[in-house]
């Protein structure tokens, strides 16, 4: 496979041309969609709990690589990433077939701390053990944010454009990626499908990035949302992010409670069957 470059769009670039790009490419990079403050205040939020998280296990995960998830109540300023209208938009029109919902798979800061070699190159979506989706099948879109610079030296993302339409089973060299170097609150946009990996950081800080993913809403989600957050905190959350968490239904019959109802009446009993009901059509 030759190497070729991500695609790079500004932040007030149309959400149809960033998701053709991404379905052509497999990957995109949106230019500082979050302002300076936001990438400040989320830096302040997540380093504390980053210093508390475990390091990887195995190398896969990162022996030098902190991880901390349930990012909406340890970092709330993560709420304007997750729910950021532009990303919401594009996922929208790239996930298919989605004919209902499409919902948060996970949150978490990737905290690579120097000297850490470069992360194996995989899919996101072998989570689900290593399932051969078709290929015009697209279940997940992943999100990296940088909240510093993200460069060569640090451990910016590794993305392999095109490597989507690769069949099951193939795999990639590390020379087939391009860099995702990206200024402070940019984000590259990746397809589950999509080859990619953090980068060695060769440096001598910690480089610190938000992994923000959504997946098809009839898929069951990376990171237990259910169980990472409780319901009094959920009912706190923004309706948007509420319906992101999965407390809406999936599909006609999937993910309702008592026989029927929205979850979404769990958190606001006022809300009517019939206004959140499904209607296939």
């Amino acid at each position: 496979m030759t190497t070729a470059t991500i695609p790079r769009y500004a932040s007030d670039a149309s959400p149809d041309e960033i998701s053709a790009a991404l379905l052509e490419h497999g990957a995109v990079i949106v230019e500082r969609l979050a302002d300076d403050d936001l990438c400040d205040r989320l830096l302040a939020e997540v380093q504390p709990w980053s210093a508390a998280s475990p390091t990887g296990g195995d190398e896969f995960s990162g022996v030098n690589t902190r991880r901390t998830g349930a990012l909406l109540t340890r970092c709330p300023s993560s709420a304007a990433m997750v729910a950021h209208p532009l990303i919401l938009d594009v996922v929208d029109r790239t996930l298919w077939p989605k004919k209902t919902t499409f919902q948060l798979h996970l949150t978490q800061s990737i905290a690579i701390g120097p000297d850490s070699p470069a992360q194996m190159l995989h899919r996101d979506q072998w989570c689900y053990d290593f399932f051969p989706f078709p290929q015009d099948v697209v279940v997940e879109v992943s999100c990296i944010w940088a909240i510093q610079d993200f460069t060569v030296a640090n451990g910016a993302t590794h993305v392999v454009p095109g490597s989507h339409r690769l069949r099951h089973g193939v795999r990639v060299a590390d020379s087939d990626a391009a860099v995702a170097e990206m200024p402070r609150g940019s984000v590259v946009m990746y397809l589950g499908s999509t080859f990619h990996g953090g980068g060695p950081n060769v440096s001598d800080e910690t480089r610190y990035g938000i992994n923000v993913d959504y997946v098809l809403g009839w898929l069951r989600q990376e990171e237990n949302q259910y169980l990472s957050y409780t319901l009094d905190e959920v009912r706190q959350f923004p309706e948007r992010i509420q319906r992101l968490l999965g407390y809406e239904v999936g599909a006609y019959a999937l993910g309702y409670i008592d026989g029927g109802r929205s979850p979404m009446e769990l958190l606001d009993p006022a809300r009517s069957r019939r206004a959140q009901s499904f209607e296939p059509g």
